[in-house]
């Protein structure tokens, strides 16, 4: 199916819909992943999280309780986080510009529509793998950088002006 090899990898999967949890599950499975932890909810997950140190999650948006959203960001600020540098994979149904844009906000570092497919969850697999992007922190936000591609520019500086007026 791949070059991978995933039988070393430990994946976090959390939803709160057992037939979708089971599905991502089955999928990871397929790809040779051996560690694969499941919860439905992300207290539980928290728990899972803080005991095992998956390498990967893979994180339902919509749950009742903590959504995935807050456990995000649970994830990536919270001092008892024990890895707030973990790749998280969202996925979700809602699939607006917006809903993208929170979850990139909030610090994921992919985005999955639900249904979800193989060819998708390798794809999103292969990302945080093969393209791991360096990690930001600011006012207000911690997570991967939001920067996905390389601008090499060519022309005048882009910020020349705003430079001249602050001397």
């Amino acid at each position: 199916m791949s070059g991978y090899r995933f039988e070393r990898l430990k994946v976090l999967v959390v939803d709160d819909n057992v037939h979708m949890r089971r599905l991502v599950v089955t999928i990871l499975q397929a790809f040779g992943v051996h560690h694969v932890y499941e919860a439905g909810s992300g207290e539980s997950a928290w728990e899972i999280l803080r005991e095992h140190n998956p390498d990967i999650l893979v994180l339902d948006w919509m749950m009742e309780g903590t959504s995935g959203i807050d456990m995000v960001r649970m994830i990536r600020v919270n001092p008892q986080s024990p890895n707030p540098f973990v790749p998280i994979i969202m996925l979700t149904g809602h699939t607006s510009l917006e809903h993208v844009q929170q979850a990139r906000d909030a610090g994921a570092n992919e985005f999955i529509a639900k249904p979800v497919s193989v060819k998708t969850m390798m794809s999103r697999l292969a990302s945080v793998i093969e393209q791991p992007r360096p990690y930001v922190r600011t006012n207000g936000y911690f997570g991967p950088c939001r920067r996905r591609r390389q601008n090499e520019h060519k022309g005048a500086e882009r910020r020349a002006a705003a430079k001249q007026a602050a001397e």
